[in-house]
Formats: C-alpha cells, sequence, structure tokens
C-alpha cells in the first residue's frame, strides 16, 4: 500500500481516514460501524488511559466494573436518559441460537429461548450503576461514592467515522454519589477541570471550558460541563463532558440516604466520561500531510533509532553503542525503540516513523561511529542536526520537553485566531462559511432561536464559556436582548 497521504487542503475528511489506517491505528472491522484498534493505535489509548486513570485515583476516585447488559425496566426508570438514547440503543432479544432445519448448516434464532426481559447493550451506564447504588447506601456515613469504570459501551450509529464516530467504542465512565447538591455540584467542575488538565498537559490540546445549553446537555442532567476543542480544518470536537445530575437518578431508582439529622433524602449524582474519540482528537489537532504528529507526553515511542550499515560487522559495531545510547535514555524515562529489522531500508523505516509520528528520530551509520555524532530528526518541524553522543540524552531531554509546548502553542495560535466575533446574522454565516471556527456572538438563550440556527447553518452552540464576560447586546439572529456571547461551530 502507498504510504503518501492525501493532502489536508484537497481532502481533509480523505486524509483522516487514510491517516487513521495507514499509520496502523485502526481499520474497520467486519461488524458495520464497529473498528479494529491495531497494536500502535491502542498504545496509544494505553498510555491516555494511563494518565487519567492515575489523576482519578489522585482526586480519589477507585475503579469498578458493571455490568454490559442493562434490563429494559431499568433503563426506563429515568425517563430523560431513556428517551435521550432509544434511538441508538440495541437489545438482546433471544439468549440461544439453533441449527436451521430448512437451511443445513446455518443458525437461527431459536423462538423457545426469547428473554423474559429484552436487555438493553449499555449506550450509558447510570441505569444499572444507580440501581446498584442503592443496596449501597443507607446513611451519609456511605457517601461519597467515588466510582470509575472503565468499558465499552454500544451507540448505534448510523453514520460512523475512525475513533470519532462508531457504534462500539471504549471510554471510561465516572459514577460519583453525594450527601448535598454543592458537593455534587463541585465534584462535576472538579472532573471537568482534570479532563481539561489531561487535554492541555498531555494531549497539548488547548480547550475551552463551558457548559451546555439546556438542547445539548446530556439526557437527565440538570447542568453539563464541556470542554472544547478546535481541528484544522475550523470544526469543532466535544472533547470532554462531566455532569451535574442533580437528584434525578436517586429519585429514579429511589435511592436515599439518612443524613446526620436523622431525616431521609434522595442522593445527589454526578456522571463524566471521554472515550477513543480522543484518539481522533490528537490526530486532527496535530498530524500534516506527512502523517501523524503526536506529543511526546503520549507517543509509545518518544524516540526511535535506525542504524545505517553495510555489512553485518557495521551492524554489531553501531548495535554496541546504540545499546549504551537505549540504556542511557531509558534510564531518563524516555521510550526508545531500536529499529535493526533487516527487512526495511533505512528510507523504508525513515518514512514508517514519520508516518507515524515518533517526536524523535536518531540516525547512526560508520561515519557516525568515527565522529562521535548521530543525525538527530524532530518529525514536527522535519528538521535535522548533528548532535555529539555525549551530549545526546541531554538534547533530546530538552528536545521533548520543546515538542510538546510547541505542539501546545501552535493549536492555541490556530485556535484563537479562528474565534470570531460577529454582531449580524450575515457575518455569522459568512464566517461559518469562509474561515470556520468557533463564532463568537449574542445568543437570547431561547431554544427556538438556537434550533432554527441550527436548521439555517448546521452550527450549534458548543459552550457558553465558563470566562464569558458579561456583555449586554442583542442575539445574533432574533434581535432579542443579550447578556453574553456564546460560542457556535460546526463540529464532529
Amino acid at each position: 500500500m502507498s504510504k503518501k497521504l492525501t493532502s489536508r487542503a484537497e481532502d481533509y475528511s480523505k486524509w483522516y481516514n487514510e491517516l487513521v489506517v495507514k499509520a496502523d491505528l485502526a481499520e474497520n472491522s467486519a461488524v458495520r460501524g464497529c473498528m479494529v484498534i491495531k497494536p500502535y493505535g491502542y498504545a496509544i489509548w494505553e498510555k491516555m488511559q494511563a494518565e487519567l486513570d492515575r489523576m482519578f485515583k489522585e482526586t480519589g476516585h477507585q475503579n469498578a466494573y458493571f455490568p454490559l447488559f442493562v434490563p429494559k425496566s431499568l433503563f426506563e426508570a429515568e425517563e430523560k436518559n431513556a428517551e435521550g438514547f432509544a434511538k441508538e440503543c440495541a437489545v438482546v432479544t433471544h439468549y440461544r441460537l439453533q441449527n436451521d432445519p430448512e437451511n443445513p448448516g446455518k443458525l437461527r434464532v431459536d423462538p423457545e429461548a426469547k428473554l423474559e426481559e429484552e436487555l438493553v447493550v449499555r449506550p450509558t451506564s447510570e441505569a444499572i450503576i444507580w440501581n446498584t447504588y442503592r443496596n449501597w447506601i443507607q446513611s451519609y456515613r456511605d457517601l461519597p461514592i467515588l466510582v470509575n469504570q472503565w468499558a465499552n459501551v454500544v451507540r448505534w450509529e448510523m453514520r460512523t467515522r475512525l475513533f470519532l464516530r462508531t457504534a462500539e467504542f471504549l471510554w471510561q465512565e465516572g459514577h460519583t454519589a453525594h450527601a448535598t447538591k454543592d458537593e455534587a455540584m463541585n465534584e462535576a467542575k472538579l472532573m471537568n477541570n482534570v479532563y481539561a488538565t489531561f487535554v492541555e498537559n498531555f494531549m497539548a490540546i488547548p480547550v475551552i471550558q463551558g457548559v451546555k445549553t439546556e438542547n445539548e446537555r446530556f439526557a437527565g442532567a440538570e447542568e453539563t460541563f464541556c470542554i472544547e476543542a478546535l481541528m484544522q480544518d475550523g470544526k469543532a470536537l466535544q472533547a470532554g463532558t462531566s455532569h451535574f445530575l442533580g437528584q434525578n437518578f436517586a429519585k429514579a431508582f429511589d435511592v436515599k440516604f439518612a443524613t446526620k439529622e436523622g431525616k431521609q433524602d434522595y442522593v445527589w449524582a454526578t456522571s463524566w466520561g471521554v472515550s477513543t474519540r480522543l484518539m481522533g482528537a490528537l490526530i486532527m489537532t496535530h498530524s500534516d500531510d506527512n502523517g501523524l504528529v503526536l506529543p511526546p507526553s503520549l507517543a509509545p515511542n518518544q524516540v526511535v533509532i535506525v542504524p545505517i550499515y553495510k555489512s553485518e560487522e557495521q551492524l554489531n559495531a553501531i548495535t554496541e553503542v546504540v545499546n549504551s545510547i537505549v540504556k542511557d535514555l531509558r534510564g531518563s524515562g524516555i521510550s526508545v525503540k531500536y529499529d535493526d529489522r533487516d527487512t526495511l531500508r533505512p528510507g523504508a523505516k525513515f518514512a514508517q516513523h514519520e508516518l507515524q509520528g515518533v517526536p524523535l528520530r536518531i540516525a547512526i551509520g560508520p561515519k557516525d561511529l568515527e565522529n562521535g555524532t548521530v543525525e538527530l530528526a524532530r518529525r514536527d518541524t522535519l528538521t535535522k542536526e548533528i548532535i555529539a553522543l555525549g551530549d545526546l540524552k541531554e538534547k533530546v531531554e530538552v528536545l521533548l520537553t520543546e515538542i510538546q509546548e510547541s505542539l501546545f502553542n501552535r493549536a492555541l495560535v490556530y485556535r484563537d485566531e479562528h474565534i470570531t466575533k460577529v454582531d449580524t446574522f450575515e457575518d455569522f454565516k459568512t464566517v461559518l462559511e469562509t474561515k470556520a471556527g468557533f463564532v463568537s456572538a449574542h445568543w437570547d438563550g431561547t431554544n427556538e432561536t438556537e434550533d432554527k440556527i441550527k436548521e439555517l447553518t448546521k452550527a450549534t452552540i458548543r459552550c457558553i464559556p465558563l470566562e464569558m464576560s458579561a456583555e449586554e447586546g442583542v442575539c445574533v439572529y432574533s434581535g432579542k436582548p443579550s447578556k453574553g456571547r456564546v460560542l457556535f461551530a460546526k463540529a464532529y
């Protein structure tokens, strides 16, 4: 297969799809809308998972696991949540297959094996978890419950794209229970901050924190906090959400507790999650026409070393030096791969590692051994320099930090240059069509106006920024009074 990608300028969607496949991140499976995450792609997800898991545990959360299947009656208990996900649900109706007497060698559903109650394959786990919490919570002494699970969920999407929107995807979902409204609200805000910190510090993606409008809120939530990022094509991507659920699920599942005063009250709840959609965000924020560009914090291999040789004797001499380099770098916590495969020429290896976004590449040959040097190449800038072996470890450490910061700053400049204030609907439409990005505009606060703007432009309110300054104005569409600007964009 050719490694050359369609350019982003020519066809951004095609570029993305080709990159995911050619960089060995994922591929479509035999199941419609589902993907196979390949080892290299999964290695990146594992690094994300490890950092997030550490951050969750540092904030007092523990991991648990709950069933994949949710009895339909439990799923229906919280009406808004059930209505919000109903059209995306896969449902198990039978528990056995049998030989098909009319088609030898084929199987059919056994009509005698119909379930007494249908099971929903979880699109999200609030229902099964809150039914469980009812058994765990009797008193204020049982609170708070701070639980997270790493799992897969199924949402039967009709139009799918690898990582960004698949019928089955991997994620984490936190579900917490609290004695007071303030505790729950603070938890929802805390976890949104955790997400923002992770995405900015590890993924090198700047985000805007905000709250969703009623229309865009999680089904069953009273408030949804979010982080919004901007991709290279000017479309927004919701990178994470954290929901204040109020007492809605506690009331639906009758989860009460005895307060310190001896009264009975319903528990206050939150839920929060990010998914493998973050892989899509990582790809689309930093990568270029040559392939992936990975921030060092999440790169499976931060450094790759490629030997250049003509004889076995030269390879052995190079390997002896490389072993020392590898030991030195790994001792500093740097992940290194020595690519001594004899099935590919150095140029093919260079192309592969460039395509897969390895932050730094070291090339070393016989002349380098004579001179005590190596060639060091940066993936983000595609620049090369000759480095003395004695300076290599320090130089690699400096460059990995520099690359991480540079990627974030580059994305930040792009994001900030694509936040455009508008005051008329004509300007609103023009910016969306010619510049894209976030459009900062006044909104009258009504669902009707929000729906109409979406209908006319396909742009949605991505968030009401938390740091939005009070600014009296008039709605960009209706002309009615507005208390401040919100961010609109077309989105994934």
